[in-house]
């Protein structure tokens, strides 16, 4: 970090790091600047003018305080530290000008705008505009675009801040907008009149500061002071992204996402923001029995009192689904461990060794792609199986690293060079691209597409030999966001899947929707949606969704974190770990906690890391034995982006994107 400077802000002297703008430099001595098209995550446009200050000694005119650095500010005539005014007589002018300009066009629809209530533009005219207009000249209009399903607009409205321009090029690497013409003229438009195609396309109406662009499946359901705010962790992929999730009365109105550096900064992807709508439909509200081919509805203690005679009768399988939390998968395996049986939370088949952390979750903070010189990803797409990560990564590679692929080939929105698509060239790799690597600060990304395979086993233990050979750090990443919570906690059978299915009588689903169980066995389901894994159920016991409980997941860099209850389960659905409490209860076998913080202190005795919240813990290096086994081509972890698990399935929004991500995979014919 170069030397601080001294600098005398609105009289306060304060030393900053030279390199930063002056807007940053105001915020750290605590004064706030307004600002509609700068924003500290995208390049400096200066076009909104909004941020205006007086530089004391420079020209006698404002200065666009977001595109002019500490360095560029010269000294007072003595060598006095430079002077900046925030609130002079000019800066008020100025900015009650800009206001103005900005106001000329604007429909002033704020009653039927979505923005209303938490929009940019009422804030900062209500604080430094004024309460006239000289222009009575006509407003112009604009016509508004198509892009898509989620976002909505309202061109009219726009103040050309390009922000959107700027995330969707520089963030989500998919430059689907631009801005054409000038002056008047001037608008936002996407590429050829087409929809959006990013997985990340949801966040520009978050920094949309005006209501030009808005959310099309909230618009006009609630307004933003009716909403009870809950702020919880993200389940749709394993990355732990945190949000905010927004409710009214029992419903989840919308899902944001909220600040957190070490894991999606302030980004959420598309399926994680709008899966909302799958939690109203297809959900399990009673218990369900299985008579005679045909299920009916039951009573709790029915059906509680079936699944307990069953259990007795003979082996138990218990296999934990992507959504569990780990209070659930603990209480799952106390409970069929306690009766001989086994519980396996791999049920895709990925071959990660229970007990070493350093295998299944890897030695790397996500926080650690940042700095990476080198990043070599093996058997994943990040793009499809972490959208914001993969965002994460373009951020390295703009910077300058070089990423390396080994795997299926996939647009991931940044240039990467392709080392092949098997188990060969990653042990060419780490024979060959060790050495350039060492020294540098690189990273090696396995996927689940490399580990579930039959040599599985083998591709990891090359690439932990990968990664010790290049001095790397090693990033495993998931693609369920239980897994790594029930690895922690050794939900984990002796032969896999299969092995815990052996000979079992019974199968308790703890949510698995995502396998196919085999004919033979009583099935017992514990879910929240009627999907593939009710279909198959002997006797279904409704559960809450991770909305309606309170639940710790661990992230796929090994990070704790808390989900809040943000709403209640519907009907006669109960939380996870009480219907295991309860049916332990009914079988003679009473589990030892009565409450959700009893069973943590127990579950943290058995796994102490689990206590430090939002910590990742540094995991000790325990390279994996090397196999012979398998070779070949390495999988994609995810076919179908919008639809990995229940709650995306039961959205009709989801379905609608997931076609049309095929529709642009095949293509259209040309007669169409």
């Amino acid at each position: 970090m170069s030397e601080l400077r001294k600098l005398i802000i609105d009289g306060e002297e304060i030393e900053v790091d030279p390199a930063l703008t002056l807007i940053q430099a105001c915020e750290q001595a605590g004064i706030e600047i307004p600002r509609f098209c700068y924003h500290e995550r995208l390049s400096i446009a200066g076009n909104c003018r909004m941020c205006l200050v007086e530089v004391v000694g420079g020209p006698p005119k404002p200065a666009a305080s977001c595109a002019m650095q500490v360095r560029d500010l010269r000294p007072g005539p003595e060598g006095q530290p430079p002077v900046v005014k925030t609130n002079s007589p000019m800066v008020k002018k100025a900015r009650e000008g800009v206001m103005e300009f900005l106001l000329i066009n604007h429909p002033l629809d704020c009653p039927i705008c979505d923005q209303g209530g938490e929009c940019d533009l009422q804030d900062q005219a209500m604080a430094y505009g004024v309460d006239f207009s000289r222009f009575r000249e006509p407003k112009r209009a604009v016509d508004n675009m198509d892009l898509g399903p989620l976002v909505g607009t309202a061109m009219t409205r726009c103040i050309s801040c390009t922000r959107c321009v700027r995330f969707i090029t520089e963030v989500a690497g998919m430059p689907e907008l631009g801005q054409t013409g000038r002056g008047e003229d001037a608008e936002i438009t996407s590429y050829l009149g087409q929809t959006l195609d990013s997985e990340m396309q949801g966040n520009i109406v978050d920094l949309c500061p005006v209501g030009a662009l808005t959310s099309k499946p909230y618009a006009f359901t609630a307004r933003p002071w009716e909403l009870t705010k809950t702020e919880t962790i993200d389940v749709m992929d394993a990355l732990g992204s945190n949000i905010r999730v927004d409710t009214k009365g029992r419903e989840v109105m919308r899902i944001m996402p909220r600040n957190h550096d070490g894991v999606n900064e302030e980004w959420l992807s598309d399926k994680s923001r709008f899966a909302w709508d799958g939690l109203r439909r297809q959900r399990l509200d009673k218990p369900y029995i299985r008579e005679n081919g045909k299920l009916r509805a039951a009573t709790w203690g029915e059906a509680l009192g079936k699944a307990a005679e069953a259990m007795k009768g003979g082996k138990v399988a218990g296999l934990v689904g992507d959504l569990a939390p780990v209070e659930a998968v603990y209480a799952l395996k106390e409970l069929v461990e306690g009766q001989g049986g086994a519980v396996e939370c791999r049920v895709d088949g990925a071959k990660l060794p229970a007990g070493n952390r350093s295998a299944y979750v890897g030695t790397a903070a996500i926080e650690d792609i940042d700095s990476a010189k080198m990043i070599m990803l093996v058997g994943t797409n990040p793009r499809a199986e972490a959208p914001v990560l993969n965002a994460r990564i373009r951020k390295a590679w703009s910077r300058g690293a070089m990423i390396g692929l080994i795997g299926e080939g996939a647009d991931l929105t940044y240039d990467y060079q392709h080392f092949g698509t098997g188990r060969d060239e990653l042990r060419r790799a780490a024979e060959t691209l060790a050495d350039d690597a060492i020294g540098k600060e690189s990273l090696v990304i396995v996927g689940m597409g490399a580990l579930t395979g039959d040599g599985g086993k083998g591709v990891l233990a090359d690439a932990m030999a990968l990664a010790e050979a290049s001095e790397s750090k090693l990033l495993v990443l998931h693609t369920a966001a239980s897994r790594v919570g029930a690895l922690d906690v050794g939900a984990v059978s002796a032969g896999g899947v299969d092995g815990a299915l052996e000979g079992a009588a019974v199968v308790y689903n703890l949510g698995a929707d995502e396998i196919d169980i085999p004919e033979g066995p009583i099935v017992i389901y514990q879910g929240s949606h009627g999907d593939r894994g009710a279909h198959r159920a002997d006797i279904i016991l409704p559960a809450a969704a991770w909305t309606e409980e309170n639940g710790l997941f661990v992230n796929t860099e090994g990070r704790p974190q808390l989900a809040m209850r943000a709403s209640f389960p519907p009907g006669e659905a109960k939380e996870n770990w009480a219907i295991l409490r309860a049916l332990s209860a009914e079988m003679g076998a009473t589990l030892p906690y009565d409450s959700l913080a009893a069973l943590r202190q127990k579950l943290v005795a058995d796994a102490p890391h689990l206590k430090d919240i939002d910590t990742v813990v540094e995991n000790e290096w325990t390279a994996v034995e090397a196999s012979g086994d398998g070779s070949g081509d390495f999988g994609q972890a995810i076919m179908a982006h919008y639809l990995t698990n229940p709650i995306l399935r039961a959205s009709g929004l989801m379905a609608e994107l997931q076609a049309a991500a095929r529709e642009r995979r095949t293509g259209k014919l040309a007669a169409e």
